[in-house]
């Protein structure tokens, strides 16, 4: 890391520094950055989008340590891994760091990022969690010939609280493997949870408790590094663990528009649009600079359009 992007993302002097984390995360030096460590499916662009979406959701995200926000962030990209709730991959939260004196940004892993990264690990052929409600059927037997059984009541109109959770996974050489947790070792789980009571396992419960239980299925299933990393850093955050995500990025952020002061992202005036506009790879690296000239006058609206359009031009082949 150099000493520019150290100052960057800290309190030290810098010659350049965005004020916002919104600024950082519309700098091209940045996302040039992002997209080294995004796998194929993943354009920097559209993570940058997406963690300023989340930073718009949970205005909190936007006075967290810069530095803890972009490690966060790197993580995500690293892991191949979309923060929010749209895909359930993996959820940013703010945390406060008492010894530190201040707030940074925990990393936590949704259930459905955790299947991703599971069926990516190459050993396993499929993996799945359900929950049971208190009308199903749900017979488990352990031993030698361990049986799972599991018949819902889609008949009924309501099915009753949650009871229990299960995941099972088939792995690549024919073996089962299948782990069962109780509501109450799931409530138990989520009361040593710093974020017990905010975030994911308020809004998502139950995929928070299918997580809970894929996760200790994972102690008993050949997993990649990518896995047994993404099961360390969400078992640090539900412990509330400082995780110290590192901050791979290796580049001196430009001067953005945030450098004007405390103006958000969508502030951005015209010629530092365009400008950024220049940079763009994709269209939809396009399409999310054009949405940041909302506040733009009509006629610069106009004049943002048709630079999109021509960028959009020039982008494509011959």
């Amino acid at each position: 890391m150099t000493t520019a992007l150290k100052a960057a993302v800290t309190n030290a002097p810098a010659k350049k520094r965005p004020d916002t984390i919104a600024g950082l995360l519309t700098d091209p030096a940045i996302k040039a950055q992002m997209a080294l460590a995004l796998p194929r499916h993943m354009t920097a662009e559209r993570l940058a989008r997406i963690a300023l979406t989340e930073v718009r959701k949970t205005p909190a995200l936007g006075r967290c340590d810069q530095a803890s926000f972009l490690g966060a962030i790197m993580q995500c990209a690293a892991l191949g891994l979309e923060p929010g709730g749209a895909l359930g991959h993996a959820y940013l939260l703010p945390f406060e760091n008492r010894k530190k004196g201040i707030t940074e940004v925990q990393f936590i892993v949704g259930y459905r990022g955790m299947i991703d990264l599971a069926r990516r690990s190459g050993q396993i052929l499929s993996i799945e969690a359900r929950v049971v409600y208190e009308a199903d059927r749900f017979d488990v037997q352990l031993g030698l010939d361990s049986n799972l059984v599991h018949v819902p009541a889609w008949d009924v109109a309501e099915r009753g609280p949650l009871r229990f959770v299960y995941a099972v996974a088939k792995l690549k050489d024919g073996g089962t493997q299948f782990e069962v947790m109780s509501r109450l070792e799931v409530e138990k789980v989520r009361a040593k949870s710093r974020a017990a009571n905010n975030g994911p396992w308020v809004d998502h419960y139950e995929e928070m408790a299918k997580k809970t239980v894929i996760r200790r299925l994972f102690k008993y299933l050949p997993v990649s590094i990518e896995l047994a990393t993404a099961v360390g850093l969400d078992e640090q955050a539900e412990a509330g663990i400082a995780q110290d995500n590192p901050l791979t990025i290796d580049v001196e952020p430009t001067e953005t528009g945030q450098e004007r002061g405390d103006a958000g992202a969508e502030d951005l005036p015209l010629p530092q649009l365009l400008e950024l506009l220049e940079g763009a790879s994709d269209a939809e690296g396009i399409d999310f600079i054009r949405s940041m000239g909302a506040h733009l006058q009509d006629a610069e609206r106009v004049q943002l359009a048709e630079a999109s359009r021509q960028r959009m031009k020039a982008l494509q082949p011959e």
